[in-house]
């Protein structure tokens, strides 16, 4: 499993495969021909209730990863989950955000989520 995570800003590199937009929220200032995203995933980012929490209270980190990963057990997210799986097993896969804090992030949270959900075994196995 190849996942990177890059803020939108940042200068698209042939690296990054699958470039895929994790935000509700289209990045302010940037244009859709620069910000070369093939994917916007807006169903597997947090609600807007949680983002704006996390937002108002950074120091909350662990329970905002605790209450996003909640959110990830619904329907809609499924979906968008089972998309973004399907990118991640054809290649690299790059998880974009528009936050200035680089460790402290939805797509920071989602690839940690990722990674955890790939080492747990699975049932009878």
């Amino acid at each position: 499993m190849t996942v990177r995570i890059k803020r939108v800003y940042d200068m698209p590199e042939p690296s990054d495969g699958v470039r895929i937009l994790v935000d509700r929220l289209w990045p302010r200032g940037m244009a859709k021909e620069k910000a070369r995203i093939d994917l916007w995933l807006k169903d597997i980012s947090p609600s807007d209730d949680l983002r704006r929490r996390f937002h108002a209270r950074p120091e909350s980190w662990d329970e905002f990863r605790t209450l996003y990963a909640a959110e990830l057990e619904g329907e809609a997210e499924q979906v968008a989950l089972a998309e973004l799986e399907r990118h991640i097993a054809q290649g690299p896969v790059t998880l974009l955000y528009a936050a200035r804090d680089e460790r402290h992030n939805n797509a920071a949270a989602l690839k940690m989520w990722l990674e955890e959900k790939a080492l747990k075994p699975t049932e009878g196995g």
